[in-house]
């Protein structure tokens, strides 16, 4: 069944990866998005994201069960979480790879949305069920020579989320990754690298569909995961990269 018109959905690092699409997409479906980012913790910062942004909301907590119970307390209720991580891929032969860039990878992609499901599950059991959703990365799909470091962490998101769909399947609340690959987002494409005619053709030459996708068109699998009628699809990691994955 779809969630309500005015479902409560929770979404993390908005500032970031496919966050603003995500945002837009959601309020434009009716639902009532709340919103995390680092730069919350500053309330100039809050207010600014609001008046950009005036049909979501810029919770001020940071640590998870402290933003669900702010989620709460503001709407009543809980209905979806989407957890949007985003870390450097950091390019590293190896050899040569960093393990203090290792674990912060593993920590911002896998501890931090473990955490986030964590503090969500006990409130969508009381309700009854839910949905949680990881953006991850379609990289471990198929592996990126010399990024071993981000496809290791992409990788452990997915067999969470599989995992997860399986434990909390019983209590009604549905657990799947979207994955994206060659989608144009300021994160992981910055500016300087769109503008790079050669370095874009080189990279579009292992991309099927012969384009980089748009963040709106991750959004609306998003949006279909988070409201739409898709309360028996639970354990999937979908690619979203081009056919690449």
């Amino acid at each position: 069944m779809a969630m309500a018109a005015d479902a409560v959905v929770l979404i993390t690092n908005v500032r970031h990866y496919v966050g603003p699409a995500a945002v837009a997409r959601l309020a434009a479906d009716g639902a009532r998005v709340v919103c995390h980012d680092a730069s919350f913790a500053d309330p100039d910062g809050r207010a600014a994201w609001t008046r950009a942004h005036p049909d979501v909301t810029a919770a001020a907590a940071q640590e998870p069960a402290a933003l669900v119970a702010e989620t709460v307390s503001l709407h009543g209720r809980l209905d979806a979480v989407v957890s949007n991580d985003e870390f450097e891929a950091i390019r590293a032969p190896l050899e040569s790879a960093q393990l203090e860039d290792l674990w912060a990878g593993l920590d911002a992609m896998v501890v931090r949305p473990f955490a986030l499901a964590q503090a969500a599950v006990p409130q969508l059991k009381r309700q009854g069920g839910g949905r949680i959703l990881l953006i991850t990365s379609a990289a471990p799909l198929r592996g990126i020579p010399n990024y071993s470091m981000y496809a290791t962490a992409r990788g452990a998101a997915n067999a969470l989320a599989l995992t997860l769909a399986r434990e909390l399947a019983p209590h009604g609340i549905t657990v799947n990754a979207v994955a994206p690959n060659y989608v144009e987002n300021p994160t992981y494409f910055p500016p300087e690298l769109l503008a790079n005619a050669d370095a874009m053709a080189k990279m579009l030459r292992h991309v099927p569909l012969g384009r980089l996708g748009k963040p709106e068109e991750v959004a609306a699998l998003i949006a279909f995961f988070c409201l739409g009628d898709c309360a028996f699809v639970t354990g999937h990691v979908v690619p979203v990269a081009g056919g690449w994955a």
